[in-house]
């Protein structure tokens, strides 16, 4: 992989440009947008960002930072699902409290947004409880977004409770958009300003990238990431009439503005320091770029993998059709074609009337694979490639049939499986353990981190198992929108 940005030196400006913000008050709120953990989408667009960037950088803070995390109550109730993971809201924050733990950051409290006692919130919140994590309940701001008076005073972000902190800089994040983090972070604001604490506000949110054009190909990539947002990048104006400079902000920041404004100014008692939406963020990301051919190729490929995954998306009843056709549309103002991604045409080709799978590996030489009565063709395509990798013969197998076959027998007859073919973890398994006796089987298995970044495309729809088996693995996947099969129930 060709490596187009300096993850170091992003690290470096980053940590010194938010202590700068944290140095200027005696208290920094900082909204965290986007992923905290995992942002594989920023490492696909900017080569040789690190996909725990975040974390990283605040890990380096650890002594001066706790954090927050907010959950939209709505959300909690309707069971939403942050899709690279496959697991509801309720239970990311669990996930995003462990690992936050882990790196022994400070996880202060969990905010329940906009509450209005629904009842799965309700659960959420005595399940927190009995695990020892502070919770607070916000209910919708009165006034909002009009009434600046209202939402400034004892019955807007004053009926709110406090959350008490004690560091310089809280970071403020969720599991995903909507979570009512800017509303917090102005809450918190009202609060310190009503116990005479000088206490600010910033955000980090990496894209759109304020400092490239507002047409550059990493902001377009953003365009088609958020289409289920209907995000639109635009020209900062206030920024441009404030600076005479030009850079990228999005519509929704753009449109919030000035309210946001004075609100502050209510808030403070004071004009607001920041002119613009640009003014309020810490985001570096744009000096991080070395080679920006490279960067501009990667996210090309990205705008075409979102194509792929809003229409798969919308087959699968996740979306609606205008949705997919946004991120259609984004692709093509962009003079992209579906086949510009390597591996759409061979996967397709290899299919014929069946399932066709490809995997470009580093050199970029194409493993295409059909799959079998005893596994399935992803399955089937990762032992190809590792194959490949190890210079091992195509005839020769690394797995025996009859432990396939055994293993198969057992869905069927144990676990009632309808469908015993075996899929990519169950495969690796088998290769892990014939690993131990089988040195054939030692030097594939022994290649398979050498999958890291490669490229996949499938010829239908993959189930949510092999979806997460690609993921883990490090590699990039897209599959064009057909299901394997009729049946309906599709796991």
């Amino acid at each position: 992989m060709k490596i187009g940005f300096d993850q170091e030196k992003y690290l470096k400006e980053q940590t010194q440009y938010i202590l700068e913000r944290v140095d200027n008050n005696h208290k920094l709120y900082l909204e965290f947008g986007g992923k905290l953990f995992s942002d594989y989408h920023a490492a696909r667009v900017l080569p040789g960002f690190d996909v725990n960037a975040k974390v990283k950088l605040l890990k380096q803070l650890k002594d001066k930072t706790e954090i927050i995390i907010c959950v939209y109550a709505g959300d909690i109730e309707k069971n939403k699902i942050r899709a690279d993971y496959g697991i509801t809201y309720d239970m990311d924050v669990l996930r995003l409290i462990d690992e936050l733990r882990a790196l022994e950051l400070d996880v202060n409290s969990v905010v329940i947004t906009r509450y209005q006692k629904q009842p799965s919130a309700k659960i959420f919140i005595e399940k927190l409880k009995r695990r020892g994590i502070k919770t607070y309940k916000h209910k919708f701001t009165k006034g909002y977004p009009t009434d600046v008076d209202t939402i400034v005073s004892k019955n807007g972000y004053g009926a709110n409770p406090y959350i008490e902190t004690t560091k310089p800089l809280v970071v403020v994040t969720a599991p995903g958009p909507g979570s009512g983090k800017l509303a917090t972070c102005l809450s918190q604001l009202y609060h310190e300003n009503k116990r005479n604490i000088q206490a600010g506000y910033s955000k980090f949110e990496t894209f759109p990238i304020w400092n490239l054009p507002l047409n550059h190909p990493v902001n377009t990539a953003y365009e088609s990431a958020t289409v289920d947002l209907k995000d639109v990048n635009q020209i900062d104006y206030y920024h441009l009439e404030a600076y005479g400079e030009k850079t990228v902000n999005y519509n929704r920041d753009l449109e919030a503005f000035p309210v946001l404004k004075r609100i502050l100014e209510k808030i403070t008692g004071e004009e607001s320091i920041y002119k613009s939406p640009t003014d309020m963020g810490v985001n570096r990301a744009g000096f991080g770029i070395t080679n920006d051919e490279v960067v501009q190729n990667a996210a090309k490929q990205e705008i075409i993998r979102r194509y792929f995954k809003s229409y798969s998306e919308y087959k699968k009843g996740h979306i609606d059709l205008e949705t997919a056709q946004r991120a259609e549309l984004i692709m093509k103002r962009v003079d992209l074609t579906p086949e510009e991604r390597v591996v759409v045409k061979p996967a397709r080709k290899k299919a014929g009337k069946k399932i066709g799978t490809a995997l470009q590996l580093h050199d970029g030489s194409i493993v295409t694979a059909r799959g079998s009565h005893l596994i399935n063709p992803s399955a089937a395509l990762i032992l190809n490639a590792i194959k490949v990798l190890s210079h091992i013969p195509d005839k020769l197998d690394l797995i025996s049939p009859s432990i396939f076959e055994t293993v198969i027998q057992f869905k069927k007859t144990i676990l009632n499986n309808k469908n015993p073919q075996l899929n990519i973890e169950e495969v690796l398994i088998a290769l892990s353990i014939s690993s131990n006796t089988n040195p054939t089987s030692k030097l594939a298995y022994e290649k398979l981190l050498e999958l890291k970044n490669c490229e996949v495309h499938s010829t239908v729809i993959l189930s949510q198992m092999d979806e997460s088996m690609f993921r883990r693995l490090g590699i990039n996947f897209t599959c064009d929108a057909q299901f394997a099969t009729k049946d309906l129930f599709y796991i």
